[in-house]
């Protein structure tokens, strides 16, 4: 693959990336999902989860609590 040189960052030229992308797209049998497994599979054998958002955005009262304190 041949590569240039901009402003420290590295560009490869059209033609490699071309042929990466049309190698990459062909696919072999193992690549397939097997459409059996996939037709007998039982979604009631879940477990239920409760989702938590990990950095929850603040509330309109935190947020005018805040801007009040940076007034004074």
């Amino acid at each position: 693959m041949n590569f240039k040189t901009l402003g420290g960052s590295h560009f490869a030229d059209q033609t490699s990336l071309v042929h990466a992308s049309c190698s990459a797209s062909s696919e072999t049998l193992s690549d397939k999902p097997d459409m059996a497994e996939i037709e007998k599979f039982n979604k009631s054998k879940l477990k239920k989860t409760e989702t938590q958002e990990k950095n929850p955005l603040p509330s309109k009262e935190t947020i005018e609590q805040e801007k009040q304190a940076g007034e004074s």
